[in-house]
C-alpha cells in the first residue's frame, strides 16, 4: 500500500514539474540585439547585431494602418522602442512589453486632450479563446504560443524593438 501511495506521489511530482516547465524554454544561441517588426508584411525578424536569427509572421490590432496615439485605437505603434517588461502571466500565454507611449507619444495625445494608451505587448493567442483570424489584437504584436515560448527565452529587457509601417 505504501509503495502505490509514493508512485502515486511521484507520479503526481512529475505531472506538475512537466505542466510548469512546459510553458518556459532556456535559450543559449547568439545575443538578440534588436527586434524589427513590418506591419505591412506582417512580419517580425529577430536579430543578433546584423545577422536575422528568425522571422516570424505576426498579427496586429484592429487598427493596423497607421501608428498608435490614442487608448483604444487598435492600433500598433510605429517607432523605436525597447523592450521594457515581463508578463510569465499573461492573459495571452506569455508576453513581452514594448515600452510604448513614449515622450512623444505622450505629447502628442495630451495636445489632443487624449490618452496616448499603452500596455501594448509582443504575446501569444489568448489563454481563453484560442486563436484568432488576422490583425485581432488592441494594439499588441501577436505570434503562436510555440513562438512566443522561445522569444521569451531569446529577448532581455532592453531590447530594441523597431516597427515599421
Amino acid at each position: 500500500m505504501r509503495s502505490v501511495i509514493l508512485r502515486g506521489l511521484l507520479l503526481a511530482s512529475l505531472l506538475i514539474l512537466t505542466a510548469c516547465s512546459s510553458k518556459f524554454t532556456t535559450y543559449n544561441g547568439p545575443q538578440v540585439t534588436k527586434l524589427e517588426v513590418f506591419k505591412g508584411d506582417r512580419t517580425m525578424k529577430v536579430y543578433s547585431g546584423s545577422r536575422v536569427l528568425k522571422t516570424y509572421d505576426v498579427d496586429l490590432g484592429f487598427g493596423a494602418r497607421g501608428h498608435k496615439q490614442f487608448e483604444g485605437d487598435g492600433r500598433t505603434p510605429e517607432g523605436r522602442y525597447t523592450i521594457d517588461r515581463r508578463n510569465p502571466n499573461s492573459s495571452f500565454y506569455l508576453s513581452l512589453g514594448i515600452s510604448y507611449p513614449n515622450a512623444a507619444d505622450r505629447a502628442f495625445a495630451r495636445e489632443k486632450g487624449l490618452s496616448p494608451g499603452g500596455d501594448i505587448f509582443i504575446h501569444g493567442q489568448p489563454n481563453l479563446v484560442g486563436p484568432r483570424g488576422p490583425d485581432w489584437t488592441a494594439g499588441c504584436i501577436a505570434v503562436t504560443n510555440r513562438e512566443m515560448r522561445l522569444l521569451y527565452a531569446m529577448v532581455k529587457n532592453g531590447t530594441v524593438i523597431d516597427i515599421f509601417p
